[in-house]
């Protein structure tokens, strides 16, 4: 159902027809970029791999001061958000000696360095809580909401953000 007007959603797969129905009437209109921008106006300052390094540091430290540390959190160009690549957490095994140490990084994809302050918090927020939950299951979310609140608010907005930033009208 989501190809019948030619119109493809693919960041929102899974959502009910009547909300996909109301997302493709918003964005064939060109209203959808318009109310993205009203609620959320203010692009994020954090431009350089330092300055997220230092803002995921900052809420790693005030909600998950027992996580396993951090070694590297830097914006990746390489990472595709098509390719549902929003951010990666990842863990680098080294053998150092004859002991082998792993080292934990965050990739943030480039393009979220522009994005509106809220949608980098939410990467940010889902990235740090793959530190403690693998899976995207209960738990993993209720530790995203523990750290903001208005997570899957957030998700779905930036679902729509990204839909919007593709979106090319035909004709």
């Amino acid at each position: 159902m989501q190809e019948s007007t030619g119109v493809r959603l693919p960041y929102l797969a899974g959502y009910p027809d009547e909300t996909l129905a109301q997302v493709r009437l918003l964005l064939t209109s060109g209203r959808l970029g318009e109310r993205l921008r009203r609620r959320y106006p203010g692009a994020h300052g954090v431009r350089t791999d330092a300055a997220l390094y230092d803002y995921t540091m900052s809420l790693k430290t005030r909600f998950m001061r027992n996580a396993e540390p951090l070694s590297k959190v830097v914006y990746d160009n390489q990472l595709h958000v098509i390719q549902n690549a929003l951010g990666t957490h990842t863990t680098v095994a080294r053998v150092q000696g004859n002991k082998l140490k792993a080292k934990r990084e965050i990739r943030v994809a480039g393009v979220f360095r522009d994005a509106p302050a809220e949608f980098l918090k939410m990467i940010v927020v889902h990235e740090l809580a793959h530190l403690k939950e693998r899976a995207h299951d209960k738990a993993f979310y209720a530790l995203c909401q523990h750290i903001e609140p208005d997570y899957h608010q957030l998700e779905f907005d930036l679902r729509l953000y990204l839909t919007v930033q593709e979106f090319r009208p035909t004709g």
